[in-house]
């Protein structure tokens, strides 16, 4: 079975890279200069989220669930508040975006703490 991490990892980088194009193509006469800023910071996050849910994935590591689904929720809240600012320009959405970076980090942070076993023989 293929870990559910690696499903959703392809399918943000996928959507990255949809958005990402749609922002410097279709965007790019529409939106303001910081609007298109938080257009390509979502991207970026999303894309970098995108392969750190797929390399994670890969490792196929037990406990690594929960920060798998932080970074992926993190992410959506993180990118997804900053395409709709972007889009809509309604500030308060800028209020989930910390709420969304938050998330990420602690992912980051469990992963970390996870993965600090690794190599290490059981004692």
């Amino acid at each position: 079975m293929v870990p559910p991490a690696l499903i959703a990892g392809s399918l943000l980088a996928a959507a990255g890279v949809a958005l990402g194009a749609f922002g410097a193509h279709a965007l790019r006469s529409v939106l303001s200069p910081p609007a298109l800023e938080w257009w390509h910071t979502a991207v970026q996050y999303q894309m970098w989220h995108a392969l750190a849910l797929i390399g994670l994935g890969a490792l196929r590591l037990s406990g690594l669930g929960l920060a798998l689904a932080l970074m992926g929720t993190g992410t959506i809240l993180f990118s997804g508040s900053l395409y709709l600012l972007a889009l809509t320009d309604l500030h308060w959405l800028g209020m989930i975006t910390p709420l969304g970076g938050l998330l990420m980090m602690a992912g980051w942070l469990i992963a970390a703490w996870r993965l600090r076993t690794l190599g290490r023989s059981p004692d």
